[in-house]
């Protein structure tokens, strides 16, 4: 393959604890701090951890009881709101620099940047205009950033998250060369990205251990084990990637959908648990309207009590017609749940998706509903998205979502799941 590419890999350092440090002038990496909303309990997750209390060996993504008695800690409550402000700060600098054209947007705290074609132009090379990059992100935000360097967007990744590990200046290089003179040998393979421990087990079980292993193996016996998605650890094995940032932008999926899912606080009995569901799925509703689409399809899939360690319920359902009418598909969310759910356990995780989604102009109509008060429907759900879009989410709301155990009024001041810090 081609090296003629260059690529960064930028990731902001402990993204979320270091806005915090930010915000109370502080040095994330003197200063311990936690990012977990603790009016939750203490099995809640840390969202983030500074790299001072990371050192000390405390994980990222531990539960705050597990952090050790003797370690004292400042925890900060989850603030999405500004940490997707500073992220846009961020996103606003990159665009100094590069087009967005040429940026690929892989999270809130990292992205992807092909310098190809501004390297001449700035007259130097990938690695000193990373560091100009990361500079200009600490003097503008006081947010540290580390920088992987790869020829294709799989190597600028490693780099990142293995390779700059290992330097003084945090920052990684690898070619396809480098990769499988450095990194064949590499364990565990978690490290690798893609690489998840499901894999990295199966992989185990016929004595493969690293990527040099899979690059030697049997290509046959990868195919008969993963399917298609052999070629692509093939590829990784050997350090090849050729999807380019252009590629990603212009990727359509044959088919789409859109989900909504919740972890409740306590258990739900069914009852409540039907309620929780009509929520969600009222909501996405609003989200298809907004969009101007329709679905085909639902799919339920309900998580019981932890304490129970029963499989999860799982069922889908297809509608008679296209459509975003809430009357409709909030009806057929409820009769699917009461289909697939045993009322005598109580719900403890929930997730609705809406299969199949097409534009408006697919909707069909049948014999047994009437178009006129579906067209009335619409308007109305239209009207609803304008006054929130106005007045907040929480300014129009239904009678179910003010019943005991309802979650739409906390959930709207929440980000991904977690509180937005707007009401502080």
């Amino acid at each position: 393959m081609s090296t003629d590419r260059m690529y960064l890999c930028i990731d902001l350092k402990s993204f979320y604890a270091s806005v915090e440090c930010v915000e109370r002038g502080l040095d994330p990496y003197k200063d311990n701090l936690i990012v977990a909303d603790l009016s939750r309990t203490e099995k809640t997750i840390c969202l983030a951890a500074s790299p001072a209390i990371k050192a000390l060996g405390v994980s990222s993504r531990c539960r705050v009881f597990e952090i050790p008695k003797n370690i004292e800690y400042i925890a900060a409550p989850p603030r999405m709101s500004l940490y997707m402000e500073y992220s846009a700060r961020i996103y606003s600098i990159y665009l100094k620099y590069v087009s967005k054209e040429d940026i690929h947007v892989y999270s809130v705290d990292e992205v992807f940047i092909d310098v190809t074609d501004y390297l001449t132009m700035y007259k130097m090379d990938a690695k000193s205009l990373g560091i100009m990059i990361i500079d200009d992100i600490v003097r503008s935000t006081g947010i540290t950033a580390t920088c992987g360097i790869g020829t294709n967007l799989y190597l600028a990744k490693i780099a990142l998250d293995i390779s700059a590990k290992h330097t003084e200046d945090h920052m990684g290089y690898l070619t396809e060369e480098l990769f499988r003179e450095t990194l064949w040998d590499h364990e565990p393979l978690t490290d690798f990205w893609r690489i998840g421990p499901g894999t990295a087990r199966r992989l185990a079980k016929v004595g493969i251990y690293n990527m040099g292993q899979i690059a030697a193996a049997d290509e046959d016996m990868l195919y008969d084990m993963f399917g298609v998605d052999a070629e692509l650890l093939i590829d990784h094995a050997w350090g090849i990637e050729p999807t380019l940032i252009s590629d990603i932008k212009t990727y359509s999926p044959t088919t789409n959908s859109i989900t909504s899912g919740q972890v409740l606080d306590r258990d739900y009995d069914h009852d409540e648990g039907r309620l929780i569901v009509k929520e969600m799925a009222d909501l996405l509703c609003l989200e298809l309207v907004y969009r101007e689409c329709v679905t085909e399809s639902i799919t339920l899939h309900i998580g019981y009590s932890n304490a129970l360690k029963l499989p999860p319920a799982h069922g889908s359902s297809h509608l008679a017609f296209p459509t975003s009418s809430a009357k409709i598909i909030v009806e057929a969310v409820e009769k699917l749940y009461d289909e697939i759910k045993d009322r005598n356990y109580p719900m403890r995780r929930a997730f609705v998706y809406f299969n199949k989604i097409v534009p408006e102009g697919f909707e069909q109509y049948n014999m047994f509903v009437d178009p006129k008060e579906l067209e009335r429907e619409h308007s109305m759900q239209k009207a609803i998205i304008d006054i929130k879009s106005k007045f907040g989410k929480n300014a129009i709301l239904k009678g179910m979502n003010l019943e005991k155990g309802a979650k739409t009024i906390e959930r709207n001041s929440q980000i991904g799941g977690h509180r937005s810090g707007e009401e502080e």
